[in-house]
C-alpha cells in the first residue's frame, strides 16, 4: 500500500483551523507529526489517523480507549 501524502491547505480544511493554527502548532511543537521535504511540508495519512485515535474523549477528563471507538458528538481538545 501506497503512502498517501496531505498538504497543510488540505489538513486546515479538514479540520476546520487555519494553516496559520497548523503553523503554530509545528512551532511549538503539538499537533501532528509531519514531514518536511525540500522545504514542503507535508503530513502521512497515517500520522493524521494515529493523531486524531489519540485526541479522542468521552469527556474533557476521559480518553477513549484503544479499540472503544464510538461515534459521538464530541471534537478533540486539540481543536479548541
Amino acid at each position: 500500500m501506497a503512502i498517501q501524502h496531505i498538504n497543510q491547505q488540505t489538513l486546515a480544511e479538514r479540520w476546520q483551523v487555519s494553516e496559520a493554527t497548523l503553523e503554530r502548532w509545528r512551532t511549538l511543537g503539538v499537533g501532528p507529526v509531519f514531514l518536511k521535504l525540500h522545504g514542503r511540508i507535508v503530513y502521512r495519512e497515517q500520522d493524521l489517523e494515529v493523531y486524531e485515535e489519540q485526541c479522542l474523549r468521552r469527556s474533557t477528563a476521559q480518553r477513549v480507549t484503544s479499540g472503544a471507538t464510538q461515534q459521538s458528538s464530541n471534537q478533540p481538545s486539540s481543536f479548541a
